[in-house]
């Protein structure tokens, strides 16, 4: 049985049990009428002690009634049409004794069977009309045998079955107009509940940040998103100018001037720029107010990434058309060296010849590296044993003499491309040991956990990053150096965000440079 069937015979025998409790109380009732109303036909009747034998009787099968009701057997509908059957026997007999159809007992047999046509849901309803009308039939004709000419009243007794077939079809079409009623009222909340699903997904889902705020500027609803970008979880129906004032502050101004569709929003901490945009729900600009937050820092990067793959397709052309002269030139500057083994004037022109042939060919390498990051193989890599072995790696390449410090859990598991971890960390720890003091443990690599993600810290104890240089820290073409080519740290991050992970500066509290590696995250999402 399906969780919808059960609910609904539920509901059946729930009902069942409240009409047994109308039962009861109907045979208390009867019970006072009689037997304490002196003017009541059945008290002065001479047949005393077979109404209160057909009262014990009735009770009885009441009590019996709640048994199977609390036990479910038999099923539902022999139950009720048992039940209906013996409430018109004893109703029957009671009016019988009491006077016929002028005691007006017959009265009660209507509210039973609207009662059981209702709790039947239409079922059986005009089968009990027809059990009433035979013993209206039956009590009449047996009035008539009895030669008891003052109960007959054909006339009453034909009314009140016309009576019950009307309350039993009246009862079946407003059961059925109910039950019609139901079905729809749970197809809406099917759909309701759905579309409640369905805009919980689409707002969990949007990239944009985006509150709920109602006319008293109260946060009704938020997604991850908001979270992120604010760095808070508010309470839903806290004050929104107690969690995020600067934001509460930008829609004060949007419902006092309606023709202002976005602002731009600085968050108290001075970590993010948001870009906030209004959107009312209804026709009141005081009402309800969609508020959708864009991370500008994250539509600066995606302006850049269209003006960059522009511009790498371009310089990857260049590249191939100057790789080839490049190595013509350097050629005969080889030529010209071994020629000039006796001029030194000759021997530097070619040496300043060499030295800038190699900067030129290293440059063109590094960018025709921006078109090989869709290349990625990721693996699954035991951190602490790889970062080991570059240890060594990097040790005997870079001669310094003194290892790299790294702190990782043995446990530590990421999913990268080897070979891009190689190139990643290679430019890191290379940039690091060129500024600290190389000195025992002023160049760390440490990994630890951060939220739900794993982060790797390349450390060293040289000088911060200038803050006038930050914002263009991981731009292409970028550098500080003479010598340098500007696409070291521009690279790295590309080759991250094509693994999946994140490359981003820091500010250690202590001093120093620390790049931070988070691994499967992307722009705030888990991957």
């Amino acid at each position: 049985m399906t969780q919808h069937s059960r609910s609904i015979s539920d509901a059946l025998w729930r009902s069942l049990a409240f009409f047994n409790v109308f039962r009861l109380l109907t045979i208390i009732g009867l019970m006072v009428g009689i037997f304490m109303l002196s003017r009541s036909p059945l008290a002065q009747s001479s047949e005393l002690l077979v109404v209160a034998a057909i009262l014990g009787s009735y009770t009885l099968f009441a009590m019996l009634f709640t048994w199977g009701i609390a036990k479910r057997w038999p099923a539902f509908d022999s139950q009720l049409s048992a039940q209906v059957t013996i409430d018109v026997l004893m109703i029957v007999s009671l009016m019988h004794l009491g006077g016929g159809i002028k005691s007006g007992l017959g009265i009660l047999l209507l509210p039973y069977l609207a009662a059981a046509g209702l709790i039947a849901r239409g079922r059986m309803s005009l089968f009990h009309a027809s059990v009433a009308t035979m013993a209206l039939l039956l009590q009449l004709g047996w009035s008539y045998l009895s030669g008891d000419i003052d109960e007959v009243n054909p006339m009453s007794s034909a009314l009140l079955s016309i009576a019950s077939f009307a309350v039993a079809w009246l009862a079946f079409r407003l059961s059925r107009y109910a039950e019609e009623n139901r079905v729809l009222a749970e197809q809406r909340s099917v759909d309701l509940a759905n579309l409640a699903q369905l805009n919980e997904r689409i707002l969990q889902d949007v990239s944009d940040g985006v509150f709920v705020i109602d006319e008293h500027n109260l946060i009704r609803q938020y997604n991850e998103q908001a979270a992120r970008l604010t760095g808070l979880r508010p309470a839903l129906g806290s004050p929104l100018a107690a969690d995020v004032p600067e934001l509460a502050a930008s829609l004060a101004r949007w419902r006092s001037l309606q023709d202002m569709k976005t602002e731009l929003v600085t968050l108290a901490d001075g970590r993010n720029t948001l870009r906030a945009r209004f959107v009312p729900l209804s026709h009141d600009i005081n009402g309800n107010v969609l508020i959708y937050l864009e991370d500008m820092a994250r539509l600066r990067r995606e302006a850049q990434q269209l003006k960059l793959a522009a511009l790498g397709r371009l310089t990857a052309n260049l590249a191939h058309e100057i790789r080839n002269p490049l190595g013509a030139i350097s050629h005969a500057a080889e030529l010209l060296q071994e020629d000039s083994a006796d001029s030194p004037y000759l021997q530097k022109l070619t040496r300043i010849i060499t030295d800038n042939s190699q900067r030129l060919e290293r440059m063109v390498k590094e960018v025709l590296e921006l078109n090989r990051r869709d290349r990625v193989k990721r693996h699954d890599i035991r951190l602490a044993e790889w970062l080991a072995t570059f240890n060594e790696q990097f040790v005997l390449q870079e001669k310094t003499g003194i290892p790299v410090m790294i702190e990782c859990d043995a446990q530590v598991m990421i999913r990268f491309d080897s070979g891009h971890l190689q190139q990643v960390l290679w430019n890191l720890a290379r940039n690091g040991w060129r500024y600290c003091s190389q000195q025992l443990g002023s160049l760390k690599m440490i990994v630890s956990r951060q939220d739900e993600f794993w982060v790797l810290d390349v450390l060293n104890d040289g000088p911060p990053v200038p803050a006038d240089a930050l914002s263009q820290l991981f731009e292409p073409f970028f550098t500080t150096e003479s010598k340098g080519t500007g696409l070291g740290l521009y690279i790295a991050r590309e080759i991250c965000a094509a693994n999946g992970a994140l490359l981003e500066y820091m500010s250690p509290p202590a001093g120093g440079t620390c790049f931070r590696i988070v691994f499967g995250y992307t722009d705030g999402q888990k991957i």
